[in-house]
């Protein structure tokens, strides 16, 4: 895949491979980056029900909580993967049982659909509120989402980096799996064939017909009940917000989540294959793998766990 840098103002060099738009910072070296991070096996986790997935994923930021003093950062999963947790949280932020933790924590969302109004029922943001109720509103430190009606979306990308960043770096990422074609997969939204690099840490790429038809799925899947206007609009979104590999790689902890097997049966298929991969040391071997198979770019994180219900599951074993 052929790519072309050009420098933008500031410390960023914005990058295409095709139609793909990838931001990485402008003294990012991807040679070294990519070869750096060693590969690990997956040692996932069955567990009985999405609410013991959802607590399980509670625990891990309360965790991360009582490990630091300062602030807290997390990105947070759309869709059914983290549903459970979302109404956890929600439930208990109408008490005061998490005051202190939410008062402390800073929210970042991973992905979007755009250009879309960001009162679309298909918004993420419109399913965390959903979920997460006023009072989280109300009391956690700060939320925040990519602006799916910017007139520059490109720029909107760069201000919304700058300001994870500005938070101190992720703290927990929380990120799920979702299945393409030939049994591969995509986090966030980073597909197949999109030339996403390791030191890429946002991009705005072409939507495909697959990704819309598997957001709106799980959307209804999770309890949406969208007008139709809403899903036209949706339909008519041209590109996809993502956070990049970059992001994946610098998290200092990977809480991995596939609760939704059962209305996505094609993950079990993509998570055999992301489970069962060898990932090549050899460097270009290696880039031709995570580009073909995006979901590799988690087992480059030292700090993974991975919590998935019995119906993913066929051959895999934990590694």
């Amino acid at each position: 895949m052929s790519s072309t840098f050009a420098s933008t103002e500031g410390s960023v060099h914005r990058r295409t491979a095709g139609a793909n738009v990838w931001i990485r910072r402008a003294d990012a070296d991807e040679q070294s980056e990519l070869v750096e991070h060693n590969s690990h096996a997956l040692d996932f986790e069955v567990l009985e029900s999405e609410d013991a997935v959802g607590r399980a994923m509670l625990a891990e930021i309360e965790a991360a909580a009582r490990s630091k003093s300062d602030d807290l950062t997390i990105v947070i999963l759309g869709g059914r993967g983290a549903q459970a947790l979302h109404r956890l949280i929600g439930e208990k932020a109408k008490t005061n049982q998490l005051d202190e933790l939410l008062g402390r924590l800073n929210v970042f969302t991973q992905d979007a659909l755009a250009p879309m109004r960001t009162s679309n029922a298909f918004s993420f943001v419109r399913d965390f509120e959903r979920l997460l109720g006023d009072e989280f509103f109300e009391k956690v430190k700060s939320f925040n989402s990519m602006r799916t009606d910017a007139p520059d979306l490109e720029a909107e990308m760069i201000r919304y980096v700058e300001a994870l960043e500005s938070s101190g770096g992720i703290d927990i990422f929380f990120l799920g799996l979702g299945p393409e074609a030939d049994a591969a997969s995509h986090i966030c939204y980073i597909k197949p064939g999109s030339g996403a690099g390791a030191t890429d840490v946002a991009g705005v790429i072409p939507i495909s017909q697959n990704i819309v038809e598997h957001h709106i799925n799980k959307f209804k899947a999770g309890g949406t009940s969208p007008n139709e206007a809403d899903e036209i609009e949706c339909r008519s979104a041209t590109h996809i917000l993502t956070l990049g590999p970059a992001a994946v790689l610098g998290a200092k902890r990977i809480v991995q989540s596939i609760v939704d097997a059962d209305t996505a049966p094609a993950k079990v298929d993509s998570f055999e294959r992301f489970i069962n991969t060898k990932i090549s040391e050899d460097p270009e071997t290696r880039a031709r793998q995570l580009n073909e198979n995006p979901g590799l770019w988690i087992r480059l994180n030292p700090k993974v766990r991975s919590l998935v219900l019995p119906t993913v599951l066929r051959s895999a074993q934990p590694a």
